[in-house]
């Protein structure tokens, strides 16, 4: 099956007179089902519907080649957001982009959904116009925008649009697309699930919906307005179960944005077959000149089993995306598509990652959410696993041991990330065993974050100590297994809740674990998290509890300094840090200082060549009980 049309040139070639939608998206046309664009084109274009594909248009003629599609606009600002796409956690411009073609910066604009749907409006005019994807579906109300420090109203307001998906939309999509065909206007499309809409305050129908405070109310930057801005967070959080979530509203200036409850997720059955759609599972061959898009090259060979994760961290926002409902693939369908892997001439023996959001979730965390949701006053996974939660790897390995089986598969790897606390309850060793014997590349990624169980607990991750168990089964069994590996630990400075304490206990943890970053995240306030909220009113929505943030650039800058106060470029930051904080204890040679007191003896520099968190000291073959 070749590509979906990028051109008036390849519509025509197609043997079209016009198309019945155009996608605009801000990425690189990837045709991978690890790219929402490929995933609704292709639905669309299985359900009957012409499509043609408009990546990062920066002109009129852009949008007019096409002409007017017969049912409408479908845009997205691509895989993540236009914002987060361009800048760093420290608000500089990125020098790349993974998503567009050459791996070169600029290719789409800043809020790209907004200036996209803009353009279309004032091209076309009224026509039907769905927004969707990730940077939607994270601002469907007002929120907090880091770049501009203020509170925005809801996208689908600034954008003119007349529908928002939010959610993983091959439903949605489909749903829209037959009643648009049939002859329903769009504004009459008020009651598909996962959708949002706006309608005058003055005509709006009052229905069963909780309110959130208004975008006047949460927009103010005032004590009194970021305690309505924590409330409505906190509403539209509880109510994304596809179960028991009910309408959400809100008003926006004159216009009352409403959100119906969320799409069920697909079933196994629905899922297969969408991941057996006719992917070209490639960048569009017009790329190849630019240097191609690199951004698939790590999923070429990946293969995504799931969706949804229960864990929820607060800083992620795939909870308020996916949902926290886990929905897999079958094994025959997974297999099928390993085995088509193996087919491809570029093709080297090795599946990248046998994953999604979470690795090794293939079950809800508990049957009584099927029936009355998941509960929206706890979480399933922190500060301590809830006791109805089933852990259960056992059709996981299943899975992993049938791809393992396929001829010229050499080696099956989970990239993606183990939920570590998950394991750690399991009372059967089998999966964590063949994990360390068959499916680490040398590394494996986990997400302990931070050593501090105050910040660990406004992050939704677990204590620290459950990291530390981990780590301790982890080398034995390595080195039961025979093999030298290594953790590779994603750690978190400026996260809300973390003082300049809680950053040198942190430095003090990487000292004592033998752990060198060399590179190091720093929290970035995305829309929509529960941690962004915390970032900006200072209060954890869920409790409404005072949270101490970490805000202005000089505090930011010393706590990521300290998880890598080895590096001589940090070294000034570091001393102001320690001696702010009181703890000049720090500073010397001895073999518990962080820091150098003069420059005449600086810090040695990090010696890695790796841009990964090793472990420098894992046990030595055999010697793993002592460990």
């Amino acid at each position: 099956m070749p590509f979906l049309p990028i051109s008036a040139g390849e519509m025509k070639s197609c043997g079209w007179q016009e198309t019945d939608f155009v996608l605009v998206t801000g990425d690189a046309y990837v045709d991978h089902p690890s790219f929402g664009t490929a995933i609704v084109s292709r639905v669309l274009e299985a359900a009957g519907y012409r499509v043609c594909i408009l990546p990062q248009p920066k002109k009129d003629a852009d949008y007019l080649q096409f002409g007017r599609p017969r049912l409408g606009f479908l845009v997205n600002a691509g895989n993540i957001d236009s914002m987060v796409a361009h800048y760093t956690a420290a608000k500089k411009p990125r020098s790349d982009d993974a998503y567009s073609p050459g791996g070169k910066a600029g290719a789409r604009p800043d809020r790209a959904v907004i200036v996209y749907s803009r353009a279309v409006r004032r091209l076309f005019g009224d026509i039907p116009l769905c927004i969707g994807g990730l940077e939607a579906s994270l601002r469907r109300f007002a929120h907090y925008d880091y770049w501009d420090d203020a509170v925005r109203p809801s996208v689908l307001i600034e954008s003119g649009a007349d529908l928002l998906m939010y959610g993983m939309g091959e439903k949605h999509i489909v749903e829209i697309a037959n009643r648009l065909q049939n002859g329903e206007p769009v504004g009459s499309l008020t009651d598909i699930l996962g959708t949002c809409y706006a309608v005058p305050v003055k005509e709006y129908q009052p229905l069963h919906a909780k309110e959130c405070p208004s975008f006047e109310a949460v927009r103010t930057p005032d004590e009194r307005g970021k305690r309505q801005y924590a409330i409505s967070c906190r509403i539209q959080q509880e109510e994304q179960d596809a179960v028991r979530g009910r309408t959400v509203i809100q008003r926006n200036g004159d216009k009352m944005v409403v959100q119906n409850p969320p799409m069920p997720p697909l079933n196994t059955e629905e899922m297969d077959a969408v991941y057996a759609l006719p992917f070209m599972r490639d960048y569009h061959p017009s790329y190849e000149p630019l240097g191609g898009v690199p951004a698939i090259r790590e999923v070429k060979f990946s293969i995504i089993h799931n969706r949804g994760c229960f864990g929820a961290c607060n800083f992620c926002s795939l909870a308020f995306h996916q949902g926290r409902q886990i929905t897999c693939r079958s094994h025959e369908s997974v297999v099928k598509e390993a085995e088509m892997l193996t087919r491809f001439p570029d093709f080297k023996g090795y599946i990248h990652d046998v994953g999604g959001p979470t690795a090794n979730f293939r079950a809800p965390s508990c049957q009584a959410q099927l029936k009355r949701g998941l509960c929206p006053d706890k979480k399933c996974l922190a500060p301590e696993i809830c006791p109805a939660v089933k852990v259960d790897h056992r059709d996981y390995l299943a899975l992993l041991r049938k791809i393992r089986a396929i001829p010229k598969i050499k080696k099956v790897f989970i990239r993606s990330g183990i939920r570590f606390d998950y394991l750690m309850a399991d009372q059967d060793d089998t999966f964590f065993r063949e994990l360390v014997e068959h499916h680490i590349s040398g590394q494996l990624k986990v997400a302990p974050e931070h050593c501090s169980d105050e910040v660990l607990k406004r992050m939704g991750k677990p204590p620290v100590r459950v990291y530390e168990g981990f780590k301790k089964k982890f080398f034995r069994l390595t080195a039961e297994v025979g093999k030298q590996q290594y953790l590779v630990p994603y750690l978190m400075s400026s996260h809300p809740g973390s003082t300049l304490k809680d950053a040198i206990e942190l430095a003090l943890f990487l000292k004592k674990e033998g752990l060198r970053p060399e590179q190091v995240q720093d929290f970035y306030p995305t829309p929509g998290t529960v941690s962004t909220c915390m970032f900006y009113t200072g209060l954890d929505p869920m409790t409404l509890e005072k949270v101490y943030v970490p805000r202005t650039p000089k505090e930011k800058a010393e706590q990521r300094a300290l998880l890598q106060y080895f590096l001589p470029q940090n070294r000034a930051l570091v001393l102001r840090a320690l001696k702010q904080a009181g703890r000049t204890d720090l500073i010397g040679t001895g073999k518990n200082c962080l820091v150098a007191p003069d420059r005449s003896q600086p810090a040695k520099p990090a010696t890695a060549k790796k841009k990964t968190i090793r472990n420098i000291h894992p046990p030595k073959k055999g010697k793993g009980k002592k460990k």
